[in-house]
This record gives C-alpha cells, sequence and structure tokens, in this order.
C-alpha cells in the first residue's frame, strides 16, 4: 500500500522498471489479473505446504517420536517458506486496490513488479521446501540433531571441562534442623531453573533455599517444590518472587533439561527395534549418538549443586542428574529390549567402551564394566554359543580398560 501510493505521487519511478516486465503501463485490468493472480496461486501453494508440513509431522509422530514434533514445528525453513508465501498473498491483496480505472486510470507498475519478485521468491521458497523437508524426515538426520542440540545444552549447562586429576568429592548438604517447604502453584514439569537468580534471592532475604525436585521432573499444583531454612523470613512476595525463578511448563523443553534429548533419541531406538518396525540399522545410529552425547558429559564438570554466598554459607541447593542417572536413561531401556540382537547389543558395547575410553575415573569405568556384563547376561540365553563369543570378546576389552590404570588411559 505504501509502494503504491509512494509510486502514484512520483510516477517517474514506473520509467525504472523495463517495458518487457510491463508492456502495458496504462491498463490497470493487467494490473488487477497479475496481482489477484498471484494471490490467488500462492494461497494454493500454501495449502499444499501446510499439507506436506501435517503429513510430516504425522509420519514423524508414528513412526519416530512425539516428542520431537516441537522442533518441526519450531524449524526455521518452515517458517520462513510459510512466511514468504503469506506475505506475497498479502502484498498482493493489499496492492490490488490501487490498480484501478476510475475515476482515472492507475496501473501501479512498480508495484506489480515487487510481486512478481515475491512469487519468484515464493517459487524458489517451494522448491527449497521440497528438498528440505524430504532431509527432515531423514532419521539419520533427525538423530544427528537431536544430539548436536543437546550437547549446546551440555556446553552452556556444563562449561567447563573436566580436569583429568584426582579432586576432593563436592561437598554434600545434610539440613539440619526443620524446614519450611513452598508449594508449585502450577502443574508442570521444571523447564528451567535461573539458579542465579535463587542465589541473589536467598542471599538477601537471609536464608537457604533447597530445591526438591530437578529439571525435567513433573510437579503437581500444590506439591512441595523447594524448601527454605527460616519460615519466620517468609512471605507471601517473597514466595512468590523464588517460585518466579523456575520456568514450569507443560511440556520438557531442551532450555537445561539434557535427560530430553537423550529420551527422543532412545524413543526412536526403541521403535526401531520393535518387532513391528525391525529396523536395527536405525537402532545402531541412536546408540552412536547417545554415545557421542555421553562422552560430551562425561567430559566436563557437573554443574554446582551447592551454592554459596558469602564463601561456606550454603543459599542454594540445586538436584542434577548425574552420571548413573544418565546411563540409565540412554542405555537400559535399549540393552532390556535388544537383549535378543546381536548386533545392537555388541554395538552397545562398543558404545561403552568408546566412552571408558575417554574416562580418568576408575569409579566410572567399573561402572560401565558393570553395566556391559549385565548386557551380556541378559543376551547369553537367547543367542546362540557364536555371538555369545563375540559379545563375551567386546566385554573382555571393556572390563580391562576397568581395571587399568588411570593414568593409561586418557592423556592431559
Amino acid at each position: 500500500m505504501a509502494l503504491s501510493s509512494f509510486e502514484e505521487s512520483f510516477p517517474i519511478l514506473s520509467d525504472w522498471v523495463p517495458a518487457i516486465l510491463f508492456p502495458s503501463r496504462s491498463d490497470a485490468q493487467v494490473a488487477q489479473v497479475m496481482l489477484g493472480t498471484t494471490a490467488s496461486s500462492v494461497m494454493t501453494v500454501v495449502s499444499i505446504v501446510f499439507a506436506i508440513l501435517l503429513m510430516t509431522l504425522t509420519l514423524a509422530s508414528m513412526q519416530f517420536s512425539p516428542r520431537i514434533l516441537v522442533s518441526f514445528v519450531k524449524d526455521r525453513v518452515t517458517q520462513w517458506t510459510l512466511g514468504i508465501f503469506l506475505g506475497t498473498f498479502l502484498y498482493c491483496l493489499c496492492a490490488l486496490p490501487a490498480a484501478r480505472s476510475a475515476p482515472f486510470a492507475f496501473a501501479p507498475v512498480l508495484t506489480v513488479t515487487g510481486a512478481m519478485l515475491l512469487a519468484l521468491a515464493s517459487a524458489v521458497g517451494l522448491i527449497f521446501f521440497i528438498h528440505h523437508i524430504s532431509q527432515a524426515i531423514s532419521v539419520t538426520l533427525i538423530v544427528d540433531r537431536i544430539a548436536r542440540e543437546t550437547e549446546d545444552v551440555i556446553d552452556d549447562l556444563m562449561p567447563h571441562k573436566r580436569a583429568n586429576i584426582h579432586r576432593v568429592p563436592p561437598p554434600t548438604f545434610q539440613a539440619t534442623g526443620p524446614e519450611h517447604q513452598v508449594a508449585s502453584r502450577v502443574s508442570g514439569y521444571i523447564r528451567f531453573i535461573d539458579t542465579s537468580r535463587l542465589a541473589v534471592l536467598a542471599t538477601s532475604y537471609r536464608l537457604r533455599v533447597r530445591v526438591l525436585r530437578r529439571v525435567g521432573q513433573f510437579i503437581p499444583e500444590g506439591v512441595p517444590l523447594f524448601s527454605v531454612s527460616r519460615e519466620d523470613r517468609m512471605s507471601r512476595e517473597r514466595s512468590a518472587e523464588l517460585i518466579s525463578a523456575f520456568d514450569i511448563g507443560p511440556a520438557r523443553t531442551l532450555q537445561q533439561d539434557v535427560e530430553i534429548g537423550v529420551l527422543q533419541i532412545v524413543d526412536i531406538a526403541l521403535r526401531a527395534i520393535s518387532p513391528a518396525v525391525n529396523d536395527p540399522s536405525t537402532a545402531i545410529n541412536c546408540i552412536d549418538q547417545l554415545g557421542r552425547i555421553m562422552i560430551r558429559w562425561a567430559g566436563r564438570e557437573p554443574p554446582p549443586s551447592l551454592l554459596f554466598h558469602p564463601p561456606y554459607v550454603v543459599r542454594v541447593v540445586i538436584p542434577w542428574i548425574g552420571f548413573a542417572g544418565l546411563l540409565d536413561t540412554a542405555f537400559e531401556q535399549i540393552r532390556h529390549y535388544a537383549a535378543g540382537d546381536a548386533v545392537v547389543s555388541l554395538r552397545l558395547l562398543r558404545a561403552l567402551d568408546d566412552l571408558a575410553s575417554t574416562l580418568a575415573s576408575g569409579e566410572m569405568r567399573a561402572e560401565l564394566a558393570s553395566r556391559g556384563r549385565r548386557i551380556v547376561e541378559g543376551c547369553v540365553a537367547k543367542l546362540g554359543p557364536e555371538e555369545a563369543c563375540r559379545l563375551e570378546r567386546r566385554l573382555a576389552l571393556l572390563e580391562g580398560r576397568s581395571t587399568a590404570p588411570e593414568d593409561s588411559l586418557v592423556g592431559p
């Protein structure tokens, strides 16, 4: 509307458009036909794009996991494509009133040329969208994208690399005396905890805050969310301020929740090894990506569970998922349902061996060896002697790493 009005005020702008693009510069009906045709064509394409998108969402939900639908909806290419189409339609709709035959004829040449360029951009966007959506439903690319997003969460939550030296175990907290519990005012999953805000509020109120549920867990309304050390220093307003440091919603997200990224890949692996699908190659791909995530997680210093201010004065106690808990989420369900599949079980042992080769902690390597023994024990009764022998050989390599000196496995 602004462009056509500007063009009407300064007719010389129409001379900038080559005559080959718009030969009839005085016929308003030509402009109306071009704008109307472009608008109707683009809306037809928009309906096709929405149909393709809905089909993709249905396929991803049924074959992979309903948890990955959020990432499809947030896909930038899809948003850009729909934005270009709808923008082109609205552009043509707003430009149509300017092309008129009465009271005096006016053909917005420059405005129509802009619609032609937008139509060309829409055609290119449609081709790119079809190419992108064909790749987006590839399970290999889906799992790789989830793994990369999960690694980004790990990097943000645990920015410091784990030092390969012996350290004193982190201090543990034991509550002394009664604590006042503050209940959640909504039901949902804890998606994010603003730890710095909690520490500032706890320091200003001169009390200690102990979070009772970690990120990713469900908290019903009325169930205690955290407890404080001094009830006499609490009020309704202060409770509301402390609760505002928690982001609670209906679905888990990858803001601070490393486990949900792992669960998405595990869901895909479990569907792949189910009798209805029977796709061990996809399960192997998922195990490889899970091993990649676990290596990144094990190579970082865990987030602090105790926040102090001033030094040696505990202000906030926050639970985080540990190494054993994340291992359970990543491999236990796959181990259970793949007990009769030698190929998948072998890849599980390899993933554990790859993880053990990056660890300097003997305790962590022993934990991996214990899980490897459970994998072999679950498979021996269901597999033949040849497959069982292959599993035993790979288990022996894993157990060898668990007994090796700490300095012999990880470089400086």
